[in-house]
């Protein structure tokens, strides 16, 4: 039986969404994708609150892709958030950010990031990055089962 993946994005910037979608969808169409614009809302996702209740239309995401820099809650509180919650910590997350600065990338991996991706400048660049993340997260690892 073919296991079932969703991914979680979390980006506020309208252009990053269309060129990560189209990214997904040149390398790994079959893969639900659901975006959120803030920390909050990746919250009220994690824990099917709010707008994000039911649980079949917003289902646990096999990986969540976080930007750092996001309105109401940055993505910075958000993955400490996330890795301090028993029920959450064990969802991979992989910190797609334009931010180089060496203490985001040490902050981020101090709280749990499971990777660190700096944006690239390129959509042929950012295809390959979303090509090796589905195959390397969603295909070679084995990942923890879905709690809740």
């Amino acid at each position: 039986m073919k296991k079932r993946y969703e991914i979680l994005i979390a980006d506020d910037d309208d252009d990053d969404k269309f060129l990560v979608k189209s990214a997904f969808d040149d390398c790994a169409s079959h893969i639900p994708i659901q975006f959120v614009e803030n920390g909050i809302e990746v919250l009220e996702y994690l824990k099917n609150e709010g707008q994000f209740a039911d649980k079949l239309t917003f289902a646990r995401p096999s990986i969540l892709i976080l930007d750092l820099n996001m309105p109401k809650k940055d993505g910075r509180e958000t993955l400490k958030e996330i890795k301090t919650n028993p029920l959450l910590k064990n969802i991979p997350v992989i910190v797609l950010t334009t931010s180089k600065a060496q203490e985001d990338i040490n902050l981020c991996y101090s709280y749990g990031a499971n990777a660190y991706i700096v944006k690239p400048n390129s959509f042929t660049e950012l295809t390959d990055i979303i090509t090796v993340i589905t195959k390397f997260w969603l295909e070679i690892v084995t990942l923890p089962p879905v709690i809740g």
